[in-house]
């Protein structure tokens, strides 16, 4: 049975040499990292995780190292103040294996307070932890410490896949409540607005959907929720405030979704109180494991599939750039390639690319649509995989097309001022 401890007792349980880790973003425990930021005798401390919700110190001290699946603000923060913080490159289902292989000694997680049956709900987090929390758990030479916060919503879950554990399997139980992290909506631009509405053309009515973060995602999801269609589907990574307004507004039924009918499949939330209100108890909604979630063949096992999702640049072979710009690290992987490359199998299905045609640098107006990437750029998505692309200026459809075709496409959604250069470069293909 769990022994119930502070903050302060949890994380003096950690050794000055020691390896602990942790799920993403909601599943980061906020008040055993507070009490970890006041320890001055980490030696060589391992911490393993993504997209912190916070700007914990405990990341600033000499004797940490964050290795990280995913970059956040907060990841960004700590690495240009100089901490050792660096990113491993991999896809959210990769994240499972790597915790395995890791084998850290002590596994944290965020939690509700256990019901009357003793369980608590990983909330807004299921991920790719839940295996690495149980064998913690089961082995005596390691530790599994649950924070818990009465403010988490008790999240729905698959029938096979209970997103709960029960404190019989739980060594150390924190109990902190306080405010959940909110994830303000992204302000939108003319730009984004008009490629919200050009990619809403493209969304059937009956379609399963998968939204990314983003203001365009955003602006999708409430055009459907405004616009006349309706039946849609839900299957995605994350579960957005868009994608709640479509619920509210009646448009979702997940009736003929083809896998998991019946409920929204997502495997975290970040968003607005009224979303985590929202999903409390809510078992439209069935948070599963990124392995499910994010697997391609999963994905395009849905009818009428269609992936939103955003990006920083691409060149006119259809190379993807999305986490990674002017050697400096954004976000990551995350399931970015996995709902591209899900919506790419069956005729019906579409995964829809979404990037402004410009971005303004020091003042210069520069193309994201370029004939090249820049030398030492990183493609998130590859060419073989980009499916639709969308700007402000209209829609370039390039599966089947030719290396040729593909670049001819791209170049007429360009900005004006940059097409004939695209088109010259397109022309040599």
């Amino acid at each position: 049975m769990a022994t119930t401890l502070t903050p302060e007792e949890a994380a003096a349980l950690l050794r000055p040499i020691d390896t602990m880790a942790m799920g993403l973003g909601p599943a980061c425990p906020p008040a055993l990292l507070e009490a970890l930021s006041a320890r001055e005798d980490f030696e060589d401390l391992v911490i393993g995780g993504a997209l912190v919700l916070g700007l914990y110190e405990v990341f600033s001290k000499p004797g940490v190292q964050f290795r990280a699946g995913f970059f956040g603000p907060a990841e960004r923060f700590w690495r240009a103040a100089g901490a050792k913080v660096e990113l491993i490159p991999a896809g959210f289902r990769r994240f499972a294996p790597i915790l395995e292989a890791m084998r850290p000694r002590v596994m944290v997680v965020n939690a509700t307070p256990p019901d009357d049956e003793g369980r608590v709900s990983l909330s807004l987090h299921y991920g790719a932890t839940m295996d690495e929390l149980r064998r913690a758990a089961a082995d005596p030479d390691r530790l599994l410490v649950v924070e818990t916060n009465a403010n988490l919503p008790r999240t729905g879950h698959l029938v096979d896949h209970p997103n709960t554990l029960h404190v019989s399997e739980i060594d150390v139980l924190v109990s902190a409540d306080r405010p959940v992290f909110v994830l303000p909506e992204p302000e939108a631009t003319d730009a984004d607005r008009a490629i919200a509405e050009l990619a809403a053309t493209l969304i059937p009515e009956g379609a399963t959907l998968q939204t990314g973060i983003g203001a365009v995602p955003s602006i999708v999801a409430t055009h459907l929720a405004e616009g006349s269609g309706g039946g849609y589907g839900v299957h995605s990574e994350m579960m957005t405030d868009g994608l709640m307004r479509l619920h509210k507004a009646g448009k979702v039924s997940n009736a003929s979704k083809g896998v998991f009918p019946g409920q929204s499949v997502t495997t975290f939330a970040l968003g607005s109180t009224e979303l985590y209100e929202w999903l409390d108890d809510n078992d439209e909604v069935a948070f599963a494991p990124v392995g499910i979630v994010n697997d391609p063949m999963v994905i395009s096992s849905n009818n009428r599939f269609v992936s939103v999702n955003g990006a920083i640049a691409i060149d006119l072979f259809g190379q993807i750039v999305a986490d990674h710009v002017d050697g400096r690290q954004i976000s990551g992987v995350g399931g970015h390639e996995d709902f591209v490359v899900g919506g790419e199998f069956e005729l019906e299905d579409q995964s829809l690319v979404c990037l402004s045609s410009t971005v303004e640098v020091d003042g210069e107006l520069q193309s994201r649509i370029l004939p090249t990437l820049p030398a030492g750029s990183v493609v998130s998505t590859p060419r073989h995989h980009t499916g639709t692309i969308v700007t402000e200026h209209g829609i370039a459809a390039l599966s089947g097309l030719t290396v040729r075709e593909r670049a001819e496409a791209l170049a007429e959604v360009a900005h004006p001022e940059f097409r004939d250069e695209l088109r010259a470069a397109a022309a040599l293909l």
